[in-house]
């Protein structure tokens, strides 16, 4: 066995507030509760009647499980017990539990799919709540994958016209969670065996071509499948493939500035922003890839990848009222939204959503570890079982003050580490007014190893000053504009002027970047950020502006342009995006 550096709390000791709370608040209130889960999700099950396509009901269930159990929400809870006993009564006797008519289960595609993250979901029921039918049926569709693909081990789902790891996402980590709750091997042994999970060595594959080889949503869930395992049963190889997209992503130009990665679907670095960009489903698992690697080996820039990926790349995948769900978010032209609530890039989101909270403070050996920035109360226990309550009161992202209230129940000595982002090279700290000991690095976490005592106040001050990232590849020669996390955009409606005009024809000023300004529009307690602009084809510097721009935070639902040309590409204003060095 391997055990984790660090742990997540448990949903039920941990409330958020700020804008990740209200996120979580509307997907709870205007999506999840608002979408029709009978005609929707269940009746397709009912029927058993299909040939093919995809629901996505074990992914809702899921999600319905972690947001009764942070909320306590009882028209969640209702919900969710709505929907495992009514799946539950569909599956047959020989544990098939799915929608397709017999002559097309198991092996048309995403029939599997379907079946694994419905065992995944129900694992979870048992987990949370106890529930032994939800157990008892997972377990039955498991054994009918393993009896079903046993009899026939060379065969691939959809006759191998794709890639069988994409065809049967998460169903590896269905049997590894099925393996936990019940102690059963044949459920590990088959992950190591028919799937060969352990053996599982693949290259970033650039372009969507061939059997797609380059999902990138897949491939992370297969990454998070090897970690799993990997906690049990060690072996470096298990490594592997995470540190090769790690590197892909920090060091090859695979991640993109609003913190997403992939084209139309598949791994790109082209840094191109339009069309397909930044699907739904591989930002939610870039997310959940971050959290299984950051409780595996704590690193800093894992936080500060999730926080950009949270506050740009997810929270565009939604309306600002919570009702609509992107596929993709891209950083250039115009986005749309998916228009039904089933399928994988919804269900996905509703899923990260439930699992945010529990990314603020892990536990350590020593100690808590914060590692999101929100208004949020966590409890904990520390040494000797004593519990403690972590409050952060902060504006953040929009504010770099964070206020932290340790209250222990009595006097405890414990380490309490602070994410010290790459981009803040001024971070401050001071407890109960006084200057905290040590250099404070960038990029690092920050100790502070005390005698705690309840009331105890810790202030984090970080330095937001908007900041000019340079371009890469295809967006050399421009910058965007971020400040902390944010990406900032242009949503064209907000200056009448441009109407007609062609977005990347957009020369900036940088002495003339302003803000941040209060801006409520995208979020409660938002900003934006003016700046100076003219047409590329005029004759700038000397000429006079052609417009003042007021640039949003990335979620605004109608931005469409983030890179800008600027007078001098090697402007001395230019910082290089740290998450990308």
């Amino acid at each position: 066995m391997c055990a984790d550096e660090l742990t997540s709390l448990d949903l039920r000791d941990i409330k958020v507030g700020g804008e990740i709370g209200r996120r979580i608040d509307i997907t709870i209130d205007n999506n999840l509760l608002a979408l029709d889960m009978e005609q929707d999700f269940l009746d397709p099950f009912r029927r058993r009647e299909d040939t093919g396509g995809y629901v996505g009901l074990g992914k809702l269930i899921d999600a319905l499980v972690r947001f009764a159990v942070y909320s306590g929400d009882a028209r969640v809870l209702e919900r969710k017990q709505r929907a495992v006993s009514a799946i539950i009564a569909t599956q047959e006797p020989d544990g098939y539990l799915g929608m397709f008519e017999p002559d097309h289960r198991l092996w048309s595609l995403w029939d599997i799919h379907e079946m694994a993250y419905l065992i995944y979901g129900l694992v979870m029921d048992h987990r949370y709540f106890g529930e032994t039918a939800s157990l008892d049926a997972a377990r039955k569709a498991a054994d009918y994958i393993i009896a079903g693909w046993s009899a026939d081990p060379g065969r691939k789902p959809a006759d191998g016209a794709i890639t069988v790891y994409m065809a049967v996402t998460n169903l590896e980590n269905a049997l590894l969670a099925l393996h936990t709750a019940t102690g059963d091997t044949r459920y590990l042994d088959f992950c190591t065996g028919q799937r060969a999970l352990a053996d599982w060595d693949a290259p970033v594959v650039l372009g969507r071509w061939g059997t797609i080889q380059g999902h990138v949503y897949a491939y992370l869930c297969r990454c998070i499948a090897q970690l799993r395992l990997h906690r049990l049963q060690p072996d470096p190889k298990l490594l592997v493939n995470s540190r090769r997209a790690l590197d892909f992503m920090f060091q090859q130009d695979g991640l993109v500035i609003t913190g997403t990665a992939g084209q139309h679907e598949c791994w790109h670095d082209t840094q191109e922003g339009a069309g397909n960009l930044g699907e739904t489903c591989a930002t939610a698992y870039l997310i959940r890839f971050l959290d299984e690697l950051m409780r595996l080996e704590p690193d800093p820039r894992y936080g500060d990848l999730m926080e950009r990926a949270i506050h740009n790349a997810l929270f565009a995948a939604q309306s600002p009222d919570g009702r609509r769900i992107r596929y993709y978010a891209p950083f250039e032209g115009p986005r749309v939204y998916f228009d039904k609530d089933t399928y994988c890039c919804p269900c996905n989101y509703r899923r990260i959503l439930a699992e945010l909270p529990a990314m603020i403070v892990y536990r350590g050996k020593d100690g808590l570890t914060v590692n999101l920035y929100t208004p949020s109360t966590v409890r904990a226990q520390v040494a000797d079982g004593v519990g403690v309550s972590l409050t952060q009161d902060t504006r953040y992202p929009n504010d770099g003050h964070v206020a932290v209230t340790v209250d222990p129940e009595k006097p405890i000595a414990f380490a309490l580490r602070l994410r010290i982002p790459a981009w803040c090279p001024d971070a401050t700290i001071r407890i109960n007014s006084a200057p905290a000991d040590g250099p404070i690095i960038p990029g690092g976490f920050h100790t502070i190893q005390r005698q705690w005592q309840p009331g105890d106040r810790v202030e984090l001050d970080l330095p937001m000053p908007l900041r000019l990232i340079k371009g890469r590849n295809a967006q050399a020669g421009r910058a965007a504009i971020m400040r902390g996390p944010l990406v900032f955009t242009l949503d064209p409606a907000n200056d009448p002027a441009l109407k007609g005009e062609d977005l990347r024809l957009i020369t900036i000023d940088p002495a003339t970047l302003d803000g941040p300004h209060p801006g409520d529009a995208i979020y409660p307690g938002g900003q934006t950020c003016t700046i100076r602009a003219w047409r590329t084809t005029n004759w700038y510097p000397a000429a006079p502006h052609d417009w003042t721009l007021t640039l949003t935070p990335f979620p605004d639902p109608n931005a469409q342009a983030t890179y800008f040309h600027l007078p001098n590409p090697n402007d001395p204003q230019l910082v290089e995006d740290e998450l990308a060095q």
